[in-house]
């Protein structure tokens, strides 16, 4: 994800956490923010995750939808 430059003038940190469904398709979809971190930084964790590919999970070795956590860990070097 990108660090937005309002967050990395007010050297913000952290982790925002996000809840996202995995299709069966291995796309994401229905991205919320659980914990967020302020100064654009959330929404560019979410707008990062919409880009991913996941390998979807199975069922009787059918792909099905999946529900997942995910931690986008921001620091500042």
């Amino acid at each position: 994800p990108t660090y937005t430059e309002q967050a990395r003038d007010a050297h913000r940190e952290g982790v925002v956490v996000l809840y996202i469904e995995i299709t069966p398709e291995g796309r994401p979809q229905n991205i919320q923010i659980l914990r967020r971190v302020g100064l654009g930084l959330d929404e560019s964790a979410q707008e990062s995750l919409r880009q991913w590919t996941f390998k979807p999970a199975t069922k009787d070795g059918k792909p099905v939808t999946a529900m997942l956590t995910v931690e986008v860990n921001f620091s500042v070097r």
